[in-house]
């Protein structure tokens, strides 16, 4: 694993996120947690599944995101036609060389955009699983590996269900966070009808950092320092919707890690070489609720999975104070303490 071992390192890095950040709040304007949340589950390793109703920038974010980056990007519009080889590849014949030649699909990205993803079937669906999961496609017995960095940003409409196909939970495990983008405020909605009202913002918008900083920026947060309470924080705010009355399916131990990773990386983010549990606190909806899946008589009272999420942060323990010594870079530095502080948003 690499480590950074000095905390300019570490300043440098965050300065790059910050211009991704600018770029991509240029186009999207007044949701700078959204925003934040997206660069989280970037930097995080992760995928994002971005649900809300029409007409509220889920694509635009997707698409601002991918062009602030010098990276491939590829774009998937999900329809129920769609076939599984349309997204992995294809081994066609050659008649020259007189063997089968693999044609990559829209898969092969560095950032991959796939556009309603609920309308395609299940059996196309089923095609990213493996790819999200083991950043590798196997077709007729041959693995291919997929380039780094790695992100799937997929949108859906939960309003809309005609021709639509729920995702199954096996595939909505694999994204590690849900965000809904939301209406703006009036202000920043008179701002985007200035911004937006002549050309499209995404016309101009260029690339303000290249794939190779992001993995040097992935590679930075995996050493961020998390402490044994922190890390039995996350696991027992996860083992509390495996028992909660109101959920019929809690999350799994792939969304403790998820956990995990994206409170690395909110630290990161803030230029900490630790995590803290308001990073998990901030993070918790987001990266559990999609997860989960309420009772019968949840439902009926009208009982959503994100209310179940804050549930659990109002009653699991918050833990007074890490572990005194920092473990990024090696270092050993010292950690502040804190005091138990109420849940934030993120």
């Amino acid at each position: 694993m690499t480590t950074y071992d000095d905390r300019a390192s570490l300043t440098d890095l965050t300065a790059t996120v910050e211009r991704v950040r600018g770029s991509v709040e240029g186009v999207i304007e007044g949701k700078p947690e959204v925003v934040r949340l997206a660069l989280t589950v970037l930097l995080a390793e992760g995928h994002l599944l971005i649900e809300d109703v029409p007409g509220v920038g889920k694509t635009m974010l997707a698409k601002a995101l991918a062009r602030s980056i010098d990276c491939s990007v590829r774009r998937i519009q999900f329809t129920p036609d769609l076939l599984p080889s349309d997204i992995t590849g294809v081994s066609i014949w050659d008649q020259q060389r007189r063997d089968f030649e693999f044609k990559p699909g829209a898969i092969f990205a560095q950032i991959v955009i796939g556009d309603e993803i609920n309308r395609a079937s299940p059996k196309t669906q089923s095609a990213l699983l493996e790819s999200m999961e083991e950043r590798q496609v196997t077709i007729d017995g041959q693995t291919y590996e997929l380039p780094s960095p790695f992100m799937v940003v997929a949108t859906q409409n939960p309003v809309e269900m005609e021709g639509t196909y729920p995702l199954p939970e096996a595939q909505r495990d694999r994204f590690m966070a849900r965000v809904s983008v939301g209406y703006p405020s009036v202000e920043a909605e008179l701002q985007m009808l200035d911004v937006h009202g002549g050309v499209s913002p995404l016309a101009d918008l260029q690339p303000v950092a290249h794939a190779h900083e992001i993995v040097k920026l992935i590679e930075a947060v995996r050493g961020v320092h998390v402490s044994e309470p922190v890390r039995r924080y996350a696991v027992e705010l996860v083992a509390a919707t495996r028992t909660h009355p109101d959920l019929r399916l809690g999350a799994s131990p792939r969304a403790t890690l998820h956990l995990l990773r994206a409170a690395k990386a909110s630290a990161a983010l803030t230029g900490r070489e630790y995590a803290l549990p308001d990073d998990v606190q901030a993070l918790a909806v987001a990266v559990l609720a999609h997860r989960l899946l309420p009772t019968a008589q949840a439902q009926l009272n009208r009982r959503t999975a994100e209310q179940v999420v804050q549930e659990i942060l109002q009653h699991t323990p918050v833990p007074a104070e890490p572990g005194r010594q920092s473990g990024f870079g090696g270092l050993g530095r010292n950690i502040p303490g804190y005091p138990q502080q109420p849940p934030r948003g993120l």
